[in-house]
């Protein structure tokens, strides 16, 4: 690990998405989704973007982010969708802030893990692209199981560029 990770892992943070932060993760998630991934999609195709404490910290539900220092490099989405489901959504990591070595990912998830056994959510779903295999790699690698499009609850937010569904059941 070189100086420059150690001190960005040591600054690494993780709290519940304030208003301020809006910008900031609109900057960090249609960047990835874009350029990096090349879907087709902008801010204004994604209005939960502006509408993150109606859209997700609501119910059992929560949003939260990653920093380093006063820079956000990283978001996770949960929407509360009934019956002791939740829906994990906008997991996303900055380029610089991936892997094993900075754990913002893995940081993330055990925030979202914990809220969700202390509000009493029993599965957590999630869909995402063929596109995004390290992520494939990091869902799998924290319990989640791939399951059939058929196995999401009706409640399930569907988005039309998901292709690979997933759940972990959380222990209560």
């Amino acid at each position: 690990m070189s100086c420059m990770s150690e001190r960005q892992a040591m600054r690494l943070g993780v709290r519940p998405f304030a208003a301020v932060d809006e910008q900031a993760v609109i900057d960090v998630i249609v960047p990835i989704q874009s350029a990096e991934f090349g879907i087709a999609i902008t801010a204004d195709d994604q209005p939960d973007l502006r509408k993150i404490p109606d859209f997700y910290q609501s119910g059992k539900g929560g949003f939260w982010v990653a920093t380093a220092g006063d820079n956000i490099v990283g978001t996770l989405g949960l929407k509360d969708i009934g019956n002791g489901n939740a829906a994990l959504r906008k997991m996303f990591v900055a380029a610089d802030y991936r892997g094993r070595e900075h754990g913002a990912a893995l940081r993330l998830l055990e925030a979202l893990f914990a809220h969700a056994s202390a509000a009493g959510i029993r599965a957590v779903y999630l869909g995402t692209t063929e596109k995004f295999l390290a992520a494939h790699r990091l869902y799998e690698k924290n319990g989640f199981v791939e399951i059939s499009r058929d196995d999401l609850p009706a409640a399930f937010p569907l988005m039309a560029i998901d292709s690979k569904f997933y759940v972990r059941r959380i222990a209560g």
